[in-house]
């Protein structure tokens, strides 16, 4: 059973996610913390007691934007340790998922909290640490139907759709209305004419589904979809494609590959 430490600057929050985490039968206790102080206060008599010691923390539930220290500041300290708690941000803000999951955050989950979606960070914390589903009493634990971090990917939903989040909400973006994907760590932005859409999976997995819908590498950093491409710029040994206002370069390696797919897509 988990040893929690809920840190969130906002009493009413943290009270109400304290509750949560304590009515979750694989929680053996949550202890909350106001501010960074006394989160690191707390988690540094964790660390020198030791995983294994009676003031042994397992995870972290942190939000973000605090007073002081931030909880993105909190977590590259902790990082720094030989064997830190894992850590889970709850936070209102949906911009900083790329660099929580670079400070190999177990999960991201959006206020409003929602029980269902706490549930399955904690499931996913127990994962992590091996720990059984169940407790002790053999009260299974609360369900929760896996969800991805925020703006994740759900599926492809079908031939010509991919389900993303945005605040808790699932919609389906059409793969026709992609212009290009940018890389970021371990995920993807979708841009669209409408917007972007950040979902946890890698520009190369996309690649490699996305092929037969006219989507090709053009950079290490950008996949691009030929139907979209208005412009191909060759300027000092530099080549550049115009998609949409976006202007985007293209790698020494993939501009052959691409001036010829785009002269057989104008002439097919």
């Amino acid at each position: 059973m988990l040893r929690v430490l809920a840190v969130d600057d906002e009493k009413p929050l943290l009270e109400e996610l304290l509750y949560l985490l304590r009515s979750d039968p694989r929680v053996r206790s949550a202890e909350g913390a106001s501010d960074a102080t006394g989160a690191l206060r707390r988690v540094t008599r964790a660390l020198e007691s030791g995983p294994d010691g009676p003031d042994g923390i397992d995870v972290v539930f942190l939000d973000i934007h605090m007073a002081g220290l931030t909880g993105l500041d909190i977590a590259r300290l902790l990082a720094g340790f030989a064997r830190p708690p894992l850590i889970v941000f709850v936070t209102a803000h949906e911009g900083f998922a790329v660099q929580a999951f670079d400070l190999k955050a177990v999960d991201y989950v959006l206020k409003p909290v929602r029980p269902e979606r706490l549930a399955e960070a904690v499931r996913r914390a127990c994962a992590q640490l091996g720990r059984a589903e169940e407790a002790p009493t053999g009260r299974p634990a609360p369900s929760a139907a896996p969800r991805p971090a925020p703006e994740a990917v759900v599926a492809d939903r079908g031939p010509e759709q991919i389900a993303v989040e945005l605040g808790g909400v699932t919609r389906f973006v059409a793969i026709a209305d992609i212009a290009y994907v940018e890389a970021q760590g371990d995920y993807a932005r979708l841009h669209t004419d409408e917007g972007s859409h950040l979902v946890r999976i890698p520009l190369s997995t996309l690649e490699e589904r996305w092929a037969a819908r006219g989507f090709v590498r053009i950079h290490r950093r950008h996949l691009v979809s030929l139907a979209r491409i208005d412009e191909l710029r060759l300027d000092s040994g530099t080549t550049t494609v115009r998609v949409g206002a976006a202007e985007l370069q293209v790698s020494r390696r993939h501009s052959r590959e691409l001036r010829d797919l785009l002269m057989r897509h104008a002439t097919g």
